[in-house]
């Protein structure tokens, strides 16, 4: 948003016969800076949103309230304003340096504004110096590292968050996330089929087992992975994906022949397929479509078996499904 600056007139000339008197310029202010400019903004937005003077109103009447912080901190964040949101958990987490949830609050913040290095920082020093006993914060340190990259340091944190809480699906599923990022393939699969025993519905560990099982090249597995929380051109749409990303652009745009034979219209599969057809510079062909014959030629063929026969001259595997690909 841009903010015009009015300026006083340098000077103002009188009509007097005798003498010109200048006016001194009134003193320019420097220009607000990017942070006050969110910060007004901010202020104005509030001054009109009901949930939001409540929100002011309960953090400056319960200081000590950090429940109050984060939920303002939140609150502005979903207002499009993360600086604000970012600096009101800072002064949480300074105020209250022992509050795991302060610094969680902060960690969030710092993400949303790809300020991780910063976030991983915060979060290390906050767990030496007050260890949890909760997952989340092992959690959060994972994913943080597993986003910026290092994948190999993420791994103990998450095997951390297991070991707190075995019995949840999601730490079992960013460990085997982790451990596929890393190559690691059986101890991948052995965690998302851990998290399928604790979440047999979890389409995010059906779909990361599925990876894997490509992964090790079993197709036909990984396959009936993705298609047991999704339907068959989906799945095979999934298995192209895998093989793009290997680099394998022949079995890629075979899985997505078969895809678009069950659904000639799948938005996925179509996408890939342009895609495919951008990596291998060959040209992006739907598959082709067998002609549906006319009410004529149908009349005509159901008069001559009903009347001549079975048509010894057809060939059931002349032409092929999708599906037997």
């Amino acid at each position: 948003m841009r903010f015009g600056l009015s300026f006083a007139a340098l000077a103002v000339l009188t009509s007097s016969c005798t003498r010109h008197t200048p006016v001194a310029p009134a003193p320019i202010a420097p220009a607000p800076t990017v942070w006050e400019h969110q910060v007004k903004n901010a202020i104005d937005a509030g001054d009109g949103d009901y949930q939001l003077r409540l929100l002011r109103a309960k953090v400056a009447g319960e200081p000590a309230n950090i429940q109050a912080r984060l939920d303002l901190a939140k609150a502005y964040r979903e207002r499009g304003f993360p600086d604000v949101a970012l600096e009101i958990n800072r002064l949480a987490a300074d105020r209250f340096p022992e509050s795991g949830e302060a610094q969680l609050g902060l960690v969030r913040s710092l993400r949303d504004l790809n300020r991780r290095p910063e976030a991983i920082g915060g979060l290390e020093a906050f767990l030496k110096a007050h260890p949890q006993t909760a997952p989340e914060y092992y959690s959060w340190l994972g994913i943080l590292r597993d986003e910026s990259g290092l994948w190999p340091v993420g791994e103990p944190a998450h095997r951390k968050a297991v070991e707190l809480a075995p019995g949840l699906d999601s730490w079992h599923n960013n460990l085997g996330y982790n451990l596929l990022m890393q190559k690691k393939n059986e101890e991948a699969a052995e965690e998302f089929r851990t998290a399928l025993k604790l979440n047999p519905k979890s389409q995010v560990a059906r779909n990361n087992l599925g990876m894997v099982l490509a992964n090790q090249n079993a197709a036909e597995q990984a396959v009936a992975s993705f298609q047991s929380v999704s339907d068959a051109a989906t799945a095979h749409n999934n298995l192209a994906a895998v093989w793009m990303e290997k680099g394998n652009y022949p079995a890629a745009r075979k899985e997505l022949e078969v895809a678009l034979g069950y659904d000639k219209t799948h938005p996925a599969a179509l996408k890939n397929l342009e895609l495919l057809g951008r990596m291998d510079g060959k040209a992006a062909t739907l598959p082709a479509e067998t002609a549906e014959p006319s009410r004529w030629t149908r009349w005509k063929s159901g008069f001559r078996r009903l009347f001549v026969g079975p048509l010894n001259d057809s060939n059931p595997e002349a032409a092929s499904t999708a599906s037997a690909k």
